[in-house]
């Protein structure tokens, strides 16, 4: 089987294999992804820890409000700083010296890892022993350069919620039933058989299609603002998804 990143190698396809099937142990990447997000425009090349502590704490301390549960082990000391800080029981810079401390001991060696393998395209190198940080690659900021690159963050943070939401329900993510609340845009499980709108939920979907149309395979965008926003397609017609519940895991969608 061919991997995502093969069939159309491009910078944003890289990238979403790490977000859409790199290993997920803990939300970590979810939240290094957004915090280099944020950090893009900075202007620094070396992102030292403390640097990148104040983004990565801010994004998992929020989804902790969302969802308690943010990794599949018991305990995590990073984390039980980021709920200590969302109680008020540490001050921010407290919490920043403990995403030092805690935060990166495996998400940053992990991030490249996917299917159990380094990719072949780096966003970042490892230098925290020599720069106490890591140093952003011309691949990362040629990425912030494609034409996806502003669906990213959407589909980043449609992924982590799907993920978390897997956590909390204590069932395998591949088979919950997703729905979307267009007034809150928030995701949540639904296994009623009813007809909702799916164009909000399009960010969990657009980087499995790679950011292009199901039918004609154009490039599409995510942002109901663009000339190039997409609608949502059922992939049957719903008038069958009562029979097709019964031997299918999930109801697909697809963008167009």
């Amino acid at each position: 089987m061919s991997k995502f990143y093969e069939i159309e190698p491009k910078l944003e396809n890289y990238w979403r294999s790490i977000i859409l099937f790199g290993r997920n142990v803990a939300s970590y990447k979810f939240a290094l992804a957004k915090a280099l997000y944020d950090l893009k425009d900075s202007g620094d090349t070396v992102i030292t820890l403390d640097k990148l502590a104040v983004p990565f704490a801010k994004h998992v301390s929020e989804h902790l409000i969302i969802c308690d549960k943010q990794a599949t082990s018991a305990s995590s000391p990073f984390l039980s700083a980021c709920r200590d800080f969302n109680a008020q029981k540490i001050t921010h810079e407290r919490l920043i010296d403990l995403t030092v401390q805690n935060g990166f001991k495996y998400v940053i060696d992990a991030f490249h890892n996917v299917h159990e393998e380094e990719l072949p395209k780096r966003f970042f190198i490892d230098e925290r022993k020599t720069k106490g940080g890591i140093i952003l690659t011309d691949n990362f900021y040629r990425l912030g350069e494609q034409y996806q690159y502003d669906n990213l963050a959407a589909e980043t943070e449609a992924r982590w919620r799907l993920v978390e939401t897997a956590w909390e329900l204590n069932v395998p993510k591949h088979l919950i039933q997703i729905d979307y609340k267009e007034e809150s845009r928030e995701f949540f499980a639904d296994n009623k058989l009813r007809r909702v709108p799916v164009t909000a939920a399009s960010p969990s979907l657009n980087g499995y299609q790679k950011g292009r149309c199901f039918y004609c395979f154009r490039e599409i965008s995510i942002d109901n603002n663009h000339q190039d926003f997409a609608d949502v397609d059922h992939f049957f017609p719903h008038d069958l998804r009562k029979w097709l519940y019964m031997i299918y895991s999930g109801w697909h969608y697809i963008i167009r």
